[in-house]
């Protein structure tokens, strides 16, 4: 079996793609596998890293405010559709799958042109533009969020899958919190805000982190690696405190975790959901159509995670909101149990058998 697997920009995108992929290597036995990426973002270097041949596309993103780059921009996408059709009548994929970004454009499209079958997957609760144009070419859609649906409307087949990145989280080797000086009985808080931090969050926790001296919780603090050295300057953190710049393997201790608090990227709230964890989602407020804030909404509304925006935030509401959730086992436990109800552990899964059966039906029409 071939597979065309294309996904750019960042790792949202990324990540996803490689947890599909992970899914067909375990399950076909002679599988071909090639991955279509930007020439220049972060793919290039992850996926080669990891023994899976690579091709990069010289294209960009629109920026809206230089004409003359996205004039420009146009060519290069009618110009990497035509390499993606000399890779296709090479290559001869089976199926060729988009997990996102502006680079799975011509690749679906160059798909679609030659009649090879097509799948593309959705991370966020407010589907990309690239997404929502390429549904009505695509063979099947699938989603992470239930109300995504209601966005492709053109499609052919909707499934909802989950995100697959949150399998990679369960596999994960567990880090206890006693590594990082915690007891075992220890009710432990992670608060992160994504791998490089952001100023806004720290400076509005950090009144917060030197007033729980009395509080019957630990708080492991992440600032991101830009903010750490500004943010321990002269603190007095509360004896319950822990900070740290980084973790660089955070589901491993987020699996001994009583409470998440942190931003709504879809990675992020695949592996919350994964590991069943209760969390306070900050959503940030500087991304493409506000998708973040949609993401979170959509988790406080099946009520398994509390909803603040980053505008409300000061260190009151935030106490209120951990100490709401950690000295209310009432509230707590209905968050678990509905984390529960949610099966989503096997979605890579659900995507390799749905894709199978769209191969199924075409190799039936051929043969009729």
């Amino acid at each position: 079996m071939k597979i065309v697997v294309s996904a750019g920009g960042t790792g949202g995108h990324i990540y996803p793609a490689l947890a599909i992929i992970k899914k067909f290597q375990e399950c076909e036995k002679d599988l071909e596998v090639l991955y279509i990426g930007t020439h220049n973002r972060m793919e290039k270097d992850i996926v080669p890293k990891i023994g899976i041949k690579y091709i990069g596309l010289e294209i960009y993103g629109f920026s809206k405010t230089n004409i003359v780059r996205d004039i420009k921009n146009i060519f290069l996408i009618k110009k990497a559709m035509y390499k993606c059709l000399e890779i296709f009548n090479k290559f001869k994929p089976d199926i060729v799958i988009g997990c996102g970004g502006y680079v799975t454009f011509p690749v679906i499209k160059a798909a679609k042109k030659l009649g090879i079958k097509t799948f593309i997957h959705e991370q966020n609760s407010i589907p990309g533009k690239s997404n929502i144009h390429l549904s009505k070419y695509a063979d099947l859609v699938g989603i992470s969020f239930k109300n995504s649906q209601s966005y492709f409307g053109n499609a052919k087949k909707v499934v909802y899958t989950g995100n697959p990145c949150g399998e990679n989280a369960l596999t994960i080797k567990k880090t206890s919190k006693v590594s990082l000086g915690f007891k075992p009985s220890d009710k432990l808080i992670i608060i992160v805000a994504g791998s490089l931090g952001s100023e806004t969050l720290n400076n509005k926790f950090k009144a917060y982190l030197s007033t729980i001296d009395d509080e019957k919780y630990k708080v492991l603090y992440i600032t991101g690696k830009n903010y750490y050295d500004d943010f321990i300057k002269d603190a007095d953190f509360s004896k319950n405190v822990k900070v740290v710049p980084y973790y660089d393997n955070l589901a491993s201790i987020m699996k001994d975790a009583y409470l998440i608090i942190s931003r709504a990227g879809a990675s992020t709230i695949s592996e919350i959901l994964a590991l069943k964890i209760p969390s306070i989602l900050i959503p940030s407020p500087y991304v493409a159509n506000n998708h973040q804030y949609y993401n979170a909404l959509d988790l406080a509304n099946m009520k398994v995670s509390e909803l603040i925006e980053e505008k409300d935030l000061n260190s009151n509401i935030i106490k209120v909101m951990i100490n709401e959730l950690v000295y209310n086992d009432e509230l707590y436990n209905e968050f678990k149990n509905n984390l529960e109800k949610l099966n989503i552990k096997e979605s890579s899964s659900i995507i390799y058998d749905e894709i199978k059966e769209i191969l199924k039906w075409s190799m039936k029409k051929m043969l009729i």
